[in-house]
């Protein structure tokens, strides 16, 4: 392999980059948008959950108890109903996504240190959103009914009790539980993963549509300089495309970044090596544009947002799709970012996944290789 031909690949892609403003726009811009559409519109924070309360009680008790879901962060009251046409009403016309009906006795059994009973009706059009404000419910009811009968028992002693016990929980890595903080590295893998294959997808592919194919293989360049000098040119796109993700995690989205920035881009040069490599095998098997790009975006994109982890924990999918996750190189690369940008690990913890994804790099960049033929059948 000789530089002077590889560099002279390379330095014909660069120009074709240069020259074709959709191509450079794919590039930079399309990862840039895309990040900033995801990471502000995709959140799994549930804040504000609206409210309505159907007071049967109507005593301080009941107003006590009110005015702990009126001063939590998470809820916001929306009003009173008076029957249950009223809540059904609510829940229909999204007014409410929860409705609190305290019952008439609850004031009296609260006082007298017995259990009261509260009914809780939960909007479960959306699953997500109703678990976590059933979550949210019953931390601010756990927190009354503490309150509640510590009050009883001192009452009832005559002096100070202590609360029976006293949870103080601490929350590592992401202490303020913003999503944006692991949405934004995970973000970073799925994009580059889309549009590296997609990017290099179309090289190969548009030299053989284009008639010039013939010509390269006239040449005294080899399959492997033309391949890598394919490679370099969005290669070197693709580091600037991580470059700016990571700018605007830190100064955009204030996504602290605790790890080491180095091992972060070496992991991100290993992981677009493959990326780039893939898209090229994609294009050299197709040798059509249209089909390479649309094959590229179902190889890469629903696998990387559905099965990576960066969405939806692996733990919870059912075993069979837990095994197929393991040939997803963006599983490897996301556990890279959240481990470096949020517990600011290094090798000594991250090793096998770097080791895995250096792996699907070497493979990828090989079965390019082995894939492109100088013949024009």
């Amino acid at each position: 392999m000789k530089p002077l031909r590889l560099w002279a690949v390379a330095r014909k892609e660069f120009t074709h980059i240069l020259r074709d403003p959709r191509s450079l726009g794919m590039a930079i811009a399309i990862p840039m948008l895309l990040l900033v559409l995801f990471g502000y519109a995709l959140t799994l924070d549930v804040d504000n959950v609206p409210l309505v309360v159907w007071d049967q009680s109507e005593t301080r008790a009941s107003r006590e108890l009110i005015s702990h879901f009126e001063g939590s962060r998470y809820f916001s009251l929306k009003g009173y109903v008076r029957n249950y046409a009223e809540v059904e009403r609510a829940i229909d016309s999204g007014q409410a996504l929860m409705a609190l009906i305290i019952p008439n006795d609850f004031a009296r059994r609260i006082e007298s240190g017995r259990a009261a009973s509260l009914q809780s009706i939960v909007d479960g059009s959306d699953s997500n959103t109703a678990t976590i404000a059933m979550g949210y419910a019953d931390v601010v009811t756990f927190t009354y009914a503490r309150n509640a009968s510590v009050k009883t028992m001192q009452r009832t002693a005559g002096r100070m009790v202590p609360p029976p016990l006293d949870l103080r929980p601490r929350v590592w890595f992401n202490a303020e539980m913003e999503s944006k903080n692991y949405i934004i590295p995970g973000l970073i893998a799925v994009i580059m993963m889309v549009i590296a294959a997609l990017l290099t997808s179309l090289t190969v592919a548009r030299e053989w549509e284009t008639g010039t194919m013939e010509q390269l293989i006239s040449t005294p360049v080899k399959p492997t300089e033309l391949i890598l000098g394919k490679l370099l040119p969005y290669f070197s796109v693709g580091m600037l495309d991580v470059l700016l993700a990571v700018l605007m995690g830190e100064y955009l989205f204030r996504v602290p970044l605790r790890g080491n920035a180095a091992l972060l881009f070496a992991m991100a040069s290993v992981f677009l090596a493959g990326a780039l490599s893939l898209g090229m095998v994609i294009s050299i098997v197709t040798r059509s544009q249209l089909l390479a790009s649309q094959l590229a975006m179902v190889v890469t994109f629903l696998p990387s947002f559905l099965l990576s982890g960066f969405m939806y924990a692996i733990g919870n999918m059912p075993r069979p799709i837990q095994v197929m996750t393991h040939v997803i190189p963006a599983r490897y690369f996301v556990a890279l970012l959240k481990g470096i940008y949020l517990k600011g690990v290094g090798l000594e913890v991250l090793a096998a996944e770097a080791g895995l994804l250096a792996l699907f790099g070497v493979v990828m960049v090989t079965l390019a290789n082995v894939k492109f033929k100088k013949r024009l059948v």
